[in-house]
């Protein structure tokens, strides 16, 4: 006799889905990968159908047609009534019997964490903070960029680096490396240059992540510009992280602070010392660490929680990622 899909696991990032099909048991029974899921960009029911064909996928090869539980964890679902409209076009599919939308931020948080219970910051593109305990209570941000008053995250470094060398070279601001080596990684002689071709889209717009690692870099090299901005941004990932843990009463006792994204789990040592040595001095009882575990165990792990699975089963579905 086959196992029972008890639980559909979403992960839907903008570049990537990622979905499994998880037994009552806790055995992962068939995952599958699908494109980005990018709602504000192509509309909700399109965006659903980018999830749809990873779910058929998965199905298929599980052998099933439904499952109790959908677990979704979701990209650009900022506010509950996001989610709540996210809930309902996966409900609209009958996917599951009962369906949850969480953020993207909470998968990579339960994936890092034997409980619902801690903090997760994530730096990527952007920048966002979560925090959950056992009881249901959570801790969010809107995460939206500037005007919900974020700072950080790969794309606005890359900005704030191209702000600070284009002052450089006209003489606005500072002397800075930053002024030489970013058009130098486009193989431009000059700011000017550069600035001319993102204007024009000589380069494509979304090159402008390539120059975070070239910050990165140049920090390491001893710029003080850059070195400025990964202190500050190691500033706002502690921020982030203290006021969650504030807002769920975890401040004075002891509770992971996971780092999650590409940028935090680049483990750059100027940014992961200045996060590591901010935490201790405003947060002394967190406990950080980097999560590597893929986002999509943590959705599965949400919806192991939300049937009731005991330690056990959520302890195969964990193995079965970690392996």
């Amino acid at each position: 006799m086959g196992l029972t899909a008890s639980v559909l696991a979403v992960d839907a990032g903008n570049s990537k889905t990622d979905v499994a099909v998880v037994a009552a048991d806790g055995s992962v029974l068939a995952t599958a990968r699908g494109g980005g899921f990018r709602p504000p960009v192509v509309g909700v029911e399109a965006a659903v159908d980018v999830i749809a064909d990873a779910v058929g996928q998965a199905f298929t090869a599980a052998g099933v047609g439904s499952v109790d539980h959908v677990s979704a964890c979701l990209a650009n679902a900022d506010f509950p009534v996001e989610e709540q409209q996210l809930a309902a076009a996966l409900h609209a599919r009958a996917w599951g019997v009962e369906v949850e939308v969480r953020n993207d931020t909470f998968a990579i948080l339960r994936a890092g964490v034997t409980e619902p219970r801690g903090v997760a910051v994530v730096c990527g593109a952007g920048i966002n903070c979560v925090g959950m305990r056992p009881d249901g209570r959570t801790a969010r941000f809107p995460a939206l960029g500037r005007i919900s008053g974020d700072w950080g995250g790969g794309w606005g470094l890359a900005e704030e680096a191209l702000w600070h060398a284009a002052r450089a070279e006209d003489g606005r601001g500072v002397g800075t490396d930053l002024a030489r080596v970013l058009p130098r990684h486009f193989g431009l002689p000059s700011m000017y240059a550069l600035i001319e071709a993102l204007h024009l889209e000589d380069i494509a717009p979304a090159r402008r992540h390539e120059l975070t690692p070239v910050l990165f870099a140049t920090a390491a090299a001893g710029d003080p510009v850059a070195r400025s901005l990964v202190d500050r941004l190691a500033d706002e990932v502690v921020s982030m992280a203290t006021v969650a843990l504030t807002r769920l009463d975890l401040l004075d006792e002891e509770t992971p602070v996971l780092l999650g994204g590409s940028v935090l789990a680049a483990r750059h040592p100027q940014l992961d010392d200045g996060v590591r040595e901010l935490l201790a001095a405003r947060a002394p009882k967190a406990v950080p660490r980097v999560v590597t575990a893929s986002p999509v165990l943590g959705a599965a792990l949400l919806g192991l929680d939300r049937a009731g699975a005991s330690a056990e089963v959520q302890a195969r579905t964990r193995a079965y990622y970690e392996a």
